[in-house]
C-alpha cells in the first residue's frame, strides 16, 4: 500500500530578510534563497511588472511558519 505525501504549503520564513517572502518560496521551491531575492530585486526595477505591490500582498496573503 502506498502512503501518500502531505502537499508542499508555502509559508513565509523564519530566516527572513524583510517579510520572508523570498525565503519562503526558496524553501518552497528548494533553491538558495540569495536566487530568490536577487530575481526579485531586478524585478522590482523593471517596469513591466509592480514587483513591490505583488510582494507586499504576498507578505499580507502567505501565512508565517508556526
Amino acid at each position: 500500500m502506498e502512503i501518500m505525501n502531505e502537499p508542499k504549503k508555502l509559508y513565509r520564513s523564519r530566516h527572513k530578510m524583510i517579510g520572508g517572502v523570498c525565503g519562503g518560496l526558496a524553501e518552497y521551491l528548494d533553491i538558495d534563497p540569495t536566487v530568490v531575492r536577487l530575481i526579485a530585486v531586478v524585478l522590482f526595477f523593471l517596469p513591466l511588472l509592480p514587483a513591490v505591490l505583488c510582494y507586499l500582498l504576498a507578505w499580507a496573503i502567505i501565512p508565517e511558519r508556526r
